[in-house]
């Protein structure tokens, strides 16, 4: 009974933390939507930076931005990126969902950072007879972004973004390893 207890605290917790950041993603984007804003779909290139291929992989991504005061926006946004490791004995997918203020200096320029829950599989090829593993962490991100007008109604977004993640564990060697990627990304801006 009390080895079920210890099981079973862990994943409450995490079952607490990812009801929460739900919680928070719903009423910023209620607050979004009540007072208009952009819906943001993109597509981007990602790289980890603490690895030897220098191979960029592409990502998809959707964003809903809208302004909370003058010069200060928030971003709720989800994507979706995979890429291989260990020479292919190892492909890491990962769906992150975000939360970002940005403070815009200019009406086409912004620049901030946020937090994200980063929902992450990683798929061992057969070969090896490691059972896949699915986590769930929390990372932080900086970055910034030019926005270029091409209407009234649209825009061409840019984004760059760092993001930390901290040391995770792996059954390949080497046991541990740092995620850190960077991301860029191009997005049309539709006001609504």
């Amino acid at each position: 009974m009390n080895r079920v207890l210890r099981r079973e605290g862990p994943r409450l917790l995490d079952r607490a933390l990812i009801g929460g950041l739900l919680l928070v993603v719903l009423l910023l984007l209620g607050f979004q939507v009540a007072r208009a804003g952009e819906i943001i779909p993109s597509v981007g290139m990602t790289r980890n930076v603490n690895t030897s291929n220098t191979d960029a992989q592409i990502f998809g991504g959707l964003a809903f931005r809208g302004q909370i005061a003058p010069m200060l926006s928030s971003e709720i946004g989800v994507a979706y990126r995979d890429q291989d490791f260990a020479g292919g004995d190892l492909t890491v997918r990962q769906w992150p969902v975000t939360a970002s203020l940005w403070l815009n200096p200019l009406p086409t320029v912004y620049a901030g950072g946020g937090v994200g829950w980063y929902h992450t599989t990683f798929d061992y090829a057969p070969a090896l007879n490691l059972d896949s593993q699915t986590s769930q962490d929390f990372g932080v991100h900086l970055g910034g972004g030019l926005q270029v007008p091409v209407g009234s109604a649209a825009a061409i977004d840019l984004n760059g973004r760092y993001i930390f993640m901290g040391n995770q564990q792996s059954q390949l060697p080497p046991s541990s390893y740092n995620p850190d990627f960077w991301s860029t990304s191009v997005g049309l801006a539709l006001k609504f």
